[in-house]
């Protein structure tokens, strides 16, 4: 009993993904998909020699046949691609006595430039790895290969997503052909650049989750303890990073930031002393006039009059 084929979705409706003008931009290249299809070749259906300016990739799923690349003729069997293009005159034929199946991805791809804000914010990882795929696509050797990293099975998984229409269809299209060109050019005979991937100074970063968790929870209790939690790390060890990152220790960092905070809101004055007090971690406000007049030389309401005359004046003089 012969198997199913595992593609015969794909024959339900055979250009779905040609119509969809997929574009996209992956590190410094972009991509735009011309065809992404299952086509059926009858028992020795021949197309004739031809070529094109982009790439072509050819997998064969099911079936027999042969292809002349570059005037030799090489067979083709089930679980074979080769890659045709740019430019490459080619001749496929099937089998006389047996259909041939071929999944087609026939794809430009187009250097582009790189933005300052890309410049900034991009992904080094993502632009080596294509800029290594591309080099490796260009040196693949003109022949067929066997499918051995399995990027045959990203059709399916491109189709999938569109038939089912879900949220995301378009990511995951443009996952799985960024996986075809990946998988295609693991067989090539380029070697790989080599690429010292971007490390992060530890200390920094977990100064920076522990500050941002400040931020975003500084008007609830907060101890040393439960912020290095979070990391995780020890408290010490956390205590230790704040001073290395040039501030006094974690509880000068908290109570600075809570007090910042606190200016803002006497500036705005639109709350008493006492709502701003609970409202920015201070426990009580008689402790928050302790610090304030601690750190500031005056007390909560002395800052709010100061700075409500000194915007008076300001508007005043723009008038």
């Amino acid at each position: 009993m012969a198997k199913p084929f595992a593609y015969s979705l794909m024959a339900e409706r055979g250009d779905a993904i040609d119509r969809l003008d997929i574009q996209f931009r992956w590190g410094g290249y972009g991509f735009r998909v011309l065809r992404c299809h299952l086509a059926t070749f009858a028992p020795g259906k021949i197309v004739r020699f031809h070529k094109h300016s982009e790439y072509e990739f050819h997998f064969i799923p099911r079936g027999k046949g042969t292809v002349i690349l570059d005037d030799i003729v090489y067979p083709l069997q089930e679980g074979v691609f080769y890659l045709t293009g740019p430019n490459v005159l080619h001749q496929q034929e099937a089998d006389a006595r047996e259909a041939m199946d071929e999944l087609c991805l026939h794809i430009d791809i187009v250097p582009m430039k790189e933005s300052e804000d890309e410049a900034s914010w991009g992904d080094p990882w993502e632009r080596h790895e294509a800029e290594s795929c591309i080099n490796a696509l260009n040196g693949l050797p003109l022949r067929p290969h066997v499918d051995q990293y399995n990027a045959m099975s990203w059709f399916l998984t491109a189709y999938r997503a569109w038939n089912e229409g879900q949220p995301g269809a378009f990511s995951t299209i443009k996952q799985a052909i960024i996986q075809i060109l990946l998988r295609a050019s693991r067989m090539s005979s380029e070697p790989s650049l080599t690429f010292e991937p971007p490390s992060r100074n530890m200390n920094e970063h977990r100064f920076r989750i522990a500050t941002q968790f400040i931020h975003d929870n500084y008007a609830q209790p907060l101890t040393l303890q439960e912020v290095a939690e979070r990391i995780p790390i020890s408290a010490r060890q956390l205590q230790r990073i704040f001073r290395e990152q040039g501030e006094e220790s974690f509880s000068a960092y908290l109570e600075n930031h809570r007090l910042a905070q606190v200016c803002s809101a006497i500036v705005e004055g639109q709350h008493s002393i006492e709502h701003i007090a609970l409202e920015h971690g201070f426990a009580s406000s008689n402790y928050l006039y302790y610090v304030f007049k601690k750190r500031f030389n005056m007390t909560p309401r002395q800052f709010r009059i100061q700075h409500t005359s000194v915007n008076n004046s300001s508007e005043m003089d723009d008038h």
